[in-house]
């Protein structure tokens, strides 16, 4: 599309007050009142594959698609060890529910992730990985939903295939991975407590996933270093809490440092470049929830890793597609860099393609999992599959949509009418999905000029979401898909 055209289309849009909504029948969805001076976009029910009822009926596209060829167009050959990371999968087992109002429930008020197509979302992907022919694939944590022991044993059977076609996988777990309280069941209306999975499950399940070709394990933690060549080594870093309960954020145990330090002595001893990776982030690549997203006390590890002219650190947690460098006062020429890449659960379903050299030296760019022509490879005829490039949008954004409202609906003292708040929420579930998508800079200027900035900047002062969407905004410099450095 002609940016032009783009732009008035995106405009029109902001203008018109229709409010994202999924209609109830034959889907389990509860239905959203919508306002009688609102237009709502109407759905229809998608033909299924088995017989099951998927949570989500498709909806029309509200904003432009997500540019597939921008991405995923033929690229020259780039030097390097050629490494995929994909993170926060949440991957939720078929066994543990039955896709009835709780599950649906749950997922429509939820941050944003398609588990109502994870199982089909995984098949593509372990088919992807698996012509792709990365030297490693890399996943950097969250791997199961809430650490459903059942949900880990049946993920591990997609590493398998991946392994099978001679793609090496190396995992580390995420803090919804260990002894997680909230491991669950969802059945006949009901959250039910599952099987929790513990660290010597973790290892247990994932051992060929890494940790046993390690080269060198920390006794303190589920920390490693991964061999990828004779000249890489991937430092697995372990930044979970979990021997106490679990918690959300991340630190890194004193005696690990200790171990981190011996593998930099051994990495430089041996001639090679390391490349670090852990769930939780290194830098504070989220100013509103740093508390839960930055490694505790990180400058310990930043100082060592600068110190060791380690270039590039992995990460994920955020489920937001970001990057940034330790060192900003010189504008990243003598930081480390850290690269987040976003949730492949969460839409547009993507993963990062990191080619690594072992002067550390590197070139990132995201992928987005093409689901479209798997489905049609497959022989599915759920229209949601086949058409998975125009549900995924509209899917993210009612999600965002619903937060905004849900929100809003509870604060009568400022007067809003229904029509305010419909257009205020979807302002709000537009930007948050460019944000998620690390392309927030094309987008901002239209949401500035828009009547319902102004709505969230007079009314909806103070609430989080104003806060979100005005953070939002001033993150949107960049492109976040495609780094290269030092």
């Amino acid at each position: 599309m002609e940016k032009g055209k783009w732009q008035r289309t995106v405009k029109r849009l902001f203008t018109a007050g229709m409010v994202l909504c999924l209609l109830a029948s034959g889907t389990g969805c509860t239905k959203k009142a919508v306002p009688e001076e609102s237009s709502f976009i109407g759905t229809e029910e998608a033909p299924q594959e088995s017989g099951e009822i998927k949570p989500t009926a498709p909806i029309l596209e509200t904003i432009e698609p997500f540019p597939d060829s921008e991405t995923q167009g033929t690229l020259e050959e780039i030097p390097g060890t050629k490494i995929l990371i994909a993170t926060d999968i949440h991957y939720l087992s078929r066994e543990l529910t039955d896709m009835g109002n709780v599950f649906v429930e749950m997922i429509q008020h939820g941050d944003g992730k398609v588990t109502n197509y994870i199982w089909e979302i995984m098949d593509a992907f372990v088919e992807e990985v698996i012509r792709e022919k990365p030297e490693l694939l890399i996943l950097s944590g969250d791997l199961s939903f809430n650490g459903e022991l059942l949900s880990h044993q049946e993920f591990a059977e997609y590493l398998k295939r991946i392994e099978d076609g001679g793609i090496p996988v190396a995992v580390i777990p995420g803090n919804h991975d260990i002894n997680n309280v909230a491991a669950s069941r969802y059945f006949n209306g009901r959250r039910i407590p599952a099987e929790i999975t513990t660290p010597e499950q973790f290892c247990q399940i994932y051992q060929e996933f890494g940790y046993q070709e390690a080269i060198s394990r920390d006794p303190e933690s589920l920390s490693y270093v991964y061999p990828v060549n004779d000249k890489i080594w991937a430092l697995m870093l372990d930044s979970c809490q979990y021997k106490e309960g679990n918690l959300v954020g991340g630190m890194i145990d004193l005696e690990t440092y200790e171990w981190i330090e011996e593998q930099l002595d051994a990495a430089n001893e041996a001639d090679v470049m390391l490349l670090p990776v852990s769930h939780h982030n290194l830098l504070d690549e989220s100013q509103i929830y740093e508390d839960d997203c930055t490694i505790e006390h990180s400058e310990r590890l930043i100082e060592l890793l600068e110190g060791w002219d380690a270039t590039l650190y992995l990460s994920g947690h955020l489920h937001v597609q970001h990057y940034m460098n330790s060192d900003r006062e010189f504008d990243g020429t003598t930081g480390i860099y850290e690269i987040v890449t976003s949730s492949l659960a969460t839409p547009p379903c993507q993963y990062g393609v990191l080619y690594f050299q072992a002067t550390g030296r590197f070139h990132y760019h995201t992928q987005i999992l093409d689901i479209d022509s798997w489905a049609r490879a497959s022989g599915q005829n759920d229209i949601n599959l086949l058409e998975f490039s125009h549900y995924r949008v509209p899917f993210l954004e009612n999600v965002f949509y619903n937060q905004a409202h849900d929100r809003l609906e509870k604060m009568d003292e400022l007067g809003l009418t229904d029509m305010q708040k419909g257009r205020m929420s979807q302002v709000y579930a537009k930007a948050n999905c460019y944000y998620y998508w690390g392309r927030a800079v094309e987008i901002a200027h239209l949401i500035r000029e828009s009547e319902e900035y102004e709505l969230w900047s007079e009314y909806g002062a103070g609430t989080s979401q104003a806060e979100y969407l005005e953070y939002i905004l001033e993150e949107a410099v960049t492109d976040y898909n495609h780094l290269e450095g030092p």
